[in-house]
């Protein structure tokens, strides 16, 4: 049997603490029809005997305090709220006890803007993670020391995993049964639960906000020029004569400043309005390709894809309205 501790934190968001839950409870009942015996053991682990969550509307008891369990062999770690410097500082006291059960030879996982709570260990310096996309220009500036890869659906390095979006986080779970039980016991949780397990990527619903959390003015000023002009051939050199920059330290600070080269950010603007597009009506693909400043079928497929994981005739036929 796996001990696994699904910890309660302050400010949790109940619909991505179900899934965990559900989907190793569900193993065990899978595995006690077939005549096997049950796989995990699971416990809902806080600081305190209740937490009281949504404004106060929600109370959640908890099977163990942190200071009871001395071992454990996988640690969840479900979504918080999105007032997430809050709950950064009242949950504080996890951070030891994790990091001490990872020591020890425990698994940790993180489950979207769960990942704030993990990087506050320091268990995920110098690796790669992944959270909810909208919060990814947060987790950047907050921790600066780990390589976040926002398109990824999850992450998994040195028994350490991460995963995107509280629902589409039940996909993490799922590996994690794959990994521990059987692909038999994720397949058939992946169909009681009617979860996509081939999904690997976030990417068909990310909503590309400009990174303007910044206080770089010439390369704010640079990014607006862009927005107004995607349609137009946009060069590199162009954009930093308007800023008023050599071009390298141009590209430096562009990089520095919006997590992005100048030619992903233009690519990035260009594809976001041409999602906008599709998802507003029934539009040939032609159309929105010159819409958005693009003459090569072939090169606005390849982008497009790229940037969404989805081709545009996919796309559209997904999100078109």
């Amino acid at each position: 049997m796996k001990h696994v501790s699904i910890l309660i934190p302050y400010h949790v968001n109940l619909a991505g603490l179900e899934n965990p839950r559900q989907g190793l409870t569900e193993t065990n009942e899978y595995l006690k029809s077939i005549g096997q015996q049950p796989f995990f053991t699971v416990e809902l682990v806080g600081l305190e005997k209740e937490i009281h969550t949504s404004n106060g509307l929600y109370a959640v008891r908890t099977d163990k305090l942190i200071s009871e369990i001395q071992q454990t062999d996988l640690i969840i770690i479900p979504p918080v709220s999105q007032n997430i410097q809050e709950a950064i500082t009242q949950n504080q006291d996890f951070y030891p006890w994790i990091a001490k059960q990872h020591a020890q030879g425990s698994q940790v996982m993180s489950l979207c803007l769960g990942a704030f709570l993990l990087a506050c260990t320091g268990l995920l310096d110098g690796k790669k993670c992944v959270t909810h996309w909208r919060a990814a220009d947060q987790f950047r500036q907050l921790f600066p020391q780990i390589d976040l890869v926002s398109d990824k659906l999850m992450t998994d390095e040195e028994g350490i995993y991460t995963g995107g979006g509280a629902f589409s986080s039940a996909n993490l779970i799922l590996y994690i049964i794959e990994k521990m039980v059987n692909r038999e016991a994720a397949i058939y949780c992946s169909k009681i639960f009617q979860i996509d397990a081939g999904r690997t990527s976030q990417s068909p619903f990310i909503i590309f906000k400009a990174q303007k959390s910044h206080n770089d003015n010439e390369i704010k000023k640079a990014q607006d020029f862009i927005e107004k002009n995607f349609s137009e051939t946009l060069s590199v050199e162009e954009l930093s004569d308007f800023a008023g920059l050599g071009k390298r330290t141009f590209e430096r600070r562009f990089k520095k400043a919006t997590a992005n080269t100048v030619r992903e950010y233009i690519q990035r603007i260009k594809i976001e309005a041409a999602k906008k597009s599709f998802e507003s009506g029934f539009r040939q693909v032609n159309e929105v390709m010159f819409e958005v400043g693009y003459n090569d079928p072939k090169a606005f497929r390849d982008v497009f894809r790229k940037v969404t994981g989805l081709t545009p005739t996919d796309y559209r036929q997904r999100f078109m309205k």
